[in-house]
């Protein structure tokens, strides 16, 4: 009977160090929820500048990702497939029929296109435009970048060989824009005069003379 008793009591006592650690885990859960629920307050009532802040951040980081990712098609097409920069399509998946056929593939030098680079086509979305409107990229080689390649300091007229393949977003707030320079480190909102961001590099018509010049005649970009 003394053993059956002392067996019993071993038994109860460890019941209790378990339920106390269950108490005690408890007690964690709560004051976690609770410093969870304080912070969601606290966040909720922030002014509305501190929300816009955090609403331009996430805005400028997917305009930002955006041409990255297309810059990653770009490379595996010209790594892997040996597509030279000066043929590169931005047709649209609406106008893919245009898509030059290279070798009997259609689209091989389209960016957009499942046989050329595969990239995903995405209008820059509303919330990060002026017009509140999804608006295009536009993708083009008509201007430069100074001091980037073979552009000298003092070079101001871009050139078959001093032109860039870069994508523009028109038109997006003053907030993302501003909020981009900041994570760039670019002080203010620089203005600059004469960028070609009209001029979209898709083949018109499917021929090798559909695609616009590197460069077009008569530029005035910048």
């Amino acid at each position: 009977m003394k053993m059956l008793l002392k067996v019993k009591n071993k038994k109860m006592k460890n019941y209790n160090q378990e339920s106390g650690n269950v108490l005690f885990l408890i007690l964690i859960a709560v004051a976690l929820f609770a410093a969870l629920s304080y912070a969601v307050t606290s966040s909720s009532r922030s002014g509305g500048g501190d929300a816009n802040e955090e609403t331009n951040l996430i805005s400028s980081s997917t305009v930002t990702q955006y041409p990255a990712s297309i810059r990653t098609a770009l490379i595996r097409m010209q790594v892997s497939r040996g597509v030279d920069v000066a043929d590169l399509e931005f047709n649209a998946p609406t106008d893919f029929d245009d898509c030059l056929t290279v070798g009997g593939t259609e689209g091989a030098r389209c960016v957009f296109h499942p046989n050329g680079g595969g990239a995903t086509f995405v209008p820059g979305s509303a919330d990060v435009m002026d017009s509140g409107v999804q608006t295009p990229w536009v993708f083009n080689a008509e201007n430069e970048i100074n001091l980037v390649g073979t552009t000298s300091a003092t070079e101001n007229t871009p050139s078959v060989t001093s032109a860039e393949v870069i994508a523009f977003l028109p038109g997006i707030t003053r907030g993302v824009c501003q909020r981009i320079n900041d994570e760039l480190g670019i002080a203010g909102i620089p203005i600059e005069a004469g960028i070609n961001v009209t001029t979209q590099r898709v083949n018109a018509d499917g021929t090798d003379t559909g695609l616009p010049a590197f460069v077009a005649s008569g530029t005035t970009s910048t």
